[in-house]
């Protein structure tokens, strides 16, 4: 679990204006570090398969919201997969 601090640290790193917590930025940065900490996790623990199910759910989740940014806004799609080492 991402603790109420670190999400608000996430929050504010990259939100794109005050009080923004909903824009794909945000999202995919909660999302990346939910997936990280689910990762680790599962390093550990190779036979907990609900928690594998659910990282599965989450990946799912960031790629369909980077499809979308994808489609809007191309510069803003790179710029994300650039500040999160993620591949195209």
């Amino acid at each position: 679990m991402i603790s109420k601090e670190q999400k608000e640290e996430i929050i504010k790193k990259f939100q794109r204006h005050e009080g923004d917590t909903g824009s794909p930025e945000v999202q995919v940065a909660l999302l990346s570090a939910r997936i990280n900490n689910l990762t680790e996790h599962l390093k550990v623990f190779k036979s907990d398969y609900s928690s594998r199910r659910g990282l599965f759910k989450l990946v799912g989740e960031r790629r369909r919201l980077l499809n979308y940014v994808k489609e809007t806004d191309k510069a803003r799609y790179q710029r994300i997969l650039k500040e999160f080492g993620l591949r195209a």
